[in-house]
């Protein structure tokens, strides 16, 4: 794991005076450090980093010593940003709203008016940044949190470098945190890369996939290596196929100038689903460290191969108009600020296969998609029918395939489906029956965002759950030669909202002989 000067070793937590070496069960509270957001004003501040920022502080998990600093090109007051910071963490924090929280950390909030190509904007934030070191003792500890479009990244970073920010001294750190996406493809996420390694050390720099701070993909971890009953059928053997779904029942309303373009293998599948893939394949890493789980998840990633005939193998959709639940919708052509003429799918599905021993002959499915039959995120693990069933065959002709389904959101657990006898009756009758575990009914304790445990990472400088570069490349090799061969195809095939997909998707598992799982 890469560690800054500053930050104490995982195997020694008696080097953090906030730890108890008698109970490493403590939580990890993050030392004395400040952050700035730029694009502060933008949804994704408002409904997520905001108030995960409130939740870590209203949980102890953020010292008195902390500072954050917004940077937007409003000409606003302190007061009025402050004001601004309560209205959208008492909209959208998970935890209970306590004044004396906020109190605390408005006393550390500050606000700098500026727009990223203004030097002047960037002085007065580098005073900014040195008031709070010396006013709340944040000792020149400083997250960038680039909260804005990719193509401002590189301003952005030479701006830090210039104002003297990006460095520090005396053992202090500075990190930048990038949200995705990371490039439009392999040729710009290099260059994205270039740019911001120029200014930031590569270990100070943290890619945001907010998926991989999800507690139910964290418990994928657990569920396979904490348990004897799992990983032994985990594999060719046993294992017909998987399936990995991220469905929304939403439009783009207020994102076409940032999806037009873009669509949804790019949008999920490049970051998202691809990291899902990676860590249900992987093999057992020598422990959580950084560096381990990312070793096994960069071998699954170089062991994709892609489908030999890419027409028959992926599939791809646009949204037409039709109803979403009791609700009349539009269709993505007529959504505002799309071109009429448009190419973007919104539904995206590929085949993808591992070559590894493990893996041999096991097709992973990966689809996701906008106004599809309802919102949900989920990982099937599908098994193979058993050999032999000693039964009439009238007894389970409804017996489908066993299959354990990791359900990241809404409703996170884990499912198991298998086959049981029908009570009553002399005669042996077998279904399909689910066992459910579910982390809202199993635990007092109540999940925190994902932003929450990402950014609290980000701050104590532990990088396990953040993509290097080169899975970011190894990711954008296995997407574009399918966004390639897309782009000669046209018009994508149209589906109507609140259904869950184009025909073609359906036909593309067919010609396996296997069909979707309807979540």
């Amino acid at each position: 794991m890469s560690q800054s000067p500053t930050t104490a070793p995982a195997e020694q937590p008696w080097a953090n005076p906030l730890r108890d070496p008698r109970d490493l069960r403590l939580p990890r509270i993050a030392g004395p450090c400040g952050i700035v957001i730029f694009g502060v004003t933008g949804d994704l501040s408002r409904k997520k980093l905001l108030p995960a920022i409130y939740d870590l502080a209203n949980r102890g998990l953020l010292p008195p010593s902390f500072g954050l600093t917004g940077f937007a090109r409003r000409d606003w007051t302190e007061d009025h940003f402050i004001e601004f910071v309560r209205e959208n963490v008492m909209a959208h924090c998970r935890t209970t709203f306590r004044e004396d929280t906020f109190r605390q950390l408005a006393s550390g909030i500050r606000f700098v008016q500026g727009s990223f190509d203004d030097p002047a904007a960037f002085a007065r934030l580098s005073d900014t940044v040195s008031e709070l070191d010396r006013q709340r003792g944040t000792r020149g500890n400083h997250a960038f949190y680039m909260s804005v479009p990719p193509r401002a990244f590189p301003v952005v970073s030479r701006q830090l470098a210039d104002c003297g920010l990006a460095k520090s001294a005396d053992g202090a750190w500075r990190r930048v945190i990038i949200e995705k996406p990371f490039g439009h493809d392999l040729t710009s996420a290099r260059e994205l890369d270039r740019v911001v390694s120029e200014v930031f050390d590569p270990s100070s720099v943290f890619r945001i996939d907010h998926y991989l701070g999800k507690e139910t993909v964290q418990n994928l971890l657990a569920l396979r290596f904490a348990n004897m009953m799992y990983e032994p059928i985990w594999n060719a053997n046993y294992v017909d196929h998987v399936q990995i779904t991220m469905a929304e029942d939403i439009g783009v309303a207020g994102r076409a100038g940032y999806y037009d373009g873009i669509g949804a293998a790019r949008d999920v599948i490049q970051n998202h689903l691809l990291q899902l893939m990676a860590l249900t394949a992987m093999e057992e890493p020598v422990s959580f460290a950084a560096a381990d789980l990312t070793a096994e998840k960069t071998k699954v990633l170089s062991a994709i191969r892609l489908p030999r005939d890419l027409a028959a193998h992926t599939a791809r959709g646009q949204y037409a108009a039709g109803w979403q639940g009791s609700e009349e919708v539009c269709g993505y052509l007529d959504e505002a600020g799309i071109d009429p003429d448009s190419t973007t799918e919104t539904y995206a599905a590929i085949r993808l296969d591992v070559d590894t021993r493990r893996w041999a002959g096991v097709p992973f499915y990966l689809r996701c998609g906008k106004r599809l039959g309802k919102r949900v995120t989920e990982i099937a693990v599908v098994f193979k029918r058993a050999p032999h069933l000693p039964f009439e065959s009238t007894a389970t002709r409804e017996l489908g395939k066993n299959a354990i389904v990791i359900r990241v959101q809404p409703d996170e657990g884990v499912t198991m489906r298998f086959g049981a006898k029908v009570p009553g009756g002399t005669a042996m009758e077998v279904r399909d029956v689910s066992m459910d575990f579910s982390y809202g009914r199993s635990f007092t304790e109540g999940s925190p965002e994902a932003y929450e445990r990402l950014i609290l990472d980000v701050l104590l400088g532990e990088p396990p759950l953040f993509p290097t570069t080169r899975e970011v490349e190894l990711s954008w090799e296995i997407l574009d030669p399918i966004e390639e061969f897309w782009s000669t195809l046209g018009q994508p095939q149209p589906y109507r909202a609140g259904t869950w997909g184009p025909a073609e998707a359906d036909e593309m598992l067919a010609r396996d002989g296997r069909h979707w799982r309807m979540p």
